[in-house]
């Protein structure tokens, strides 16, 4: 029994078949890569993981507890957090103050900005704020606007936020879009150690398979809404349903 279980999942739009009949086993502590070409489901499945869809057959259970049905704040509060593709911070703040918005919701249980302000000098919260960035190797860059900083300095930031809320599952949706190879390896090693230091479950969407076979433990491919194939990822590589599917097409 995994700590992220996924049975029998379908959802339609309309005529449109988006998942059918998934099942997904994360086990805990483990990095698990969902993968196949544009429209294969990957994105309305962790919509489905995170509160924002309700598939209409199957269930979803997280620690032995059903997500369906849940806000996607209560999903967050079990212990799921998310990391989009384009970086979810606050631009016109510094890094420091975003960090400490997540530090003070945590503690007050809301994002109330106005609250917010009265606490930017607390002494147990700015503690707190520093510590996670020594951990994410961003103390030097804790008076810079967020908007300033490159795409992978954003990544680093909106994970950083994420882990304030002390997550057991991470759920990545192309982490490393948009980035220069060297922010994507950054963001790799970034990512390696928060799973083994942290002992933070991942499960992570993504197009570069560069990132996908540095990571990933175990590898479940999407083709169509449907799964594929599951494996771990020295067998993804050579399977000839998923060459067909997709992995042909970015190997060659």
């Amino acid at each position: 029994m995994g700590i992220l279980e996924v049975k029998g999942v379908g959802k339609r739009f309309g005529g449109l078949q988006a998942l059918g009949d998934v099942n997904l086993s994360v086990q805990e502590n483990s990095v698990h890569a969902i993968i196949g070409p544009n429209g294969a489901g990957k994105s309305t499945l962790l919509n489905v993981l995170v509160g924002k869809l309700i598939p209409d057959t199957g269930s979803v259970m997280f620690e032995g507890q059903s997500v369906l049905g849940r806000s996607p704040h209560e999903i967050n509060q079990m212990g799921i957090s998310r990391v989009f593709q384009t970086p979810e911070i606050f631009g016109d703040l510094t890094v420091m103050e975003n960090i400490m918005i997540p530090c003070f919701a945590k503690r007050d249980g809301s994002y109330r900005l106005h609250a917010f302000e009265t606490v930017l000098h607390e002494k147990e919260l700015v503690a707190q704020a520093e510590q996670i960035l020594i951990d994410v190797n961003m103390i030097d860059k804790r008076e810079m606007h967020a908007a300033s900083m490159s795409r992978g300095d954003k990544r680093r930031l909106e994970m950083a936020m994420c882990l304030v809320q002390e997550p057991k599952l991470l759920l990545l949706d192309e982490p490393t879009a948009g980035m220069a190879r060297a922010d994507t390896n950054n963001t790799i090693d970034l990512l390696k150690e928060i799973n083994e230091k942290r002992d933070i479950t991942m499960c992570i969407i993504e197009h570069d398979m560069h990132v996908v076979f540095s990571l990933a433990e175990r590898i479940t491919v999407l083709a169509q809404g449907t799964p594929l194939v599951e494996d771990i990822p020295e067998k993804i590589k050579g399977h000839p349903k998923v060459q067909e599917a997709y992995l042909g097409q970015a190997h060659g």
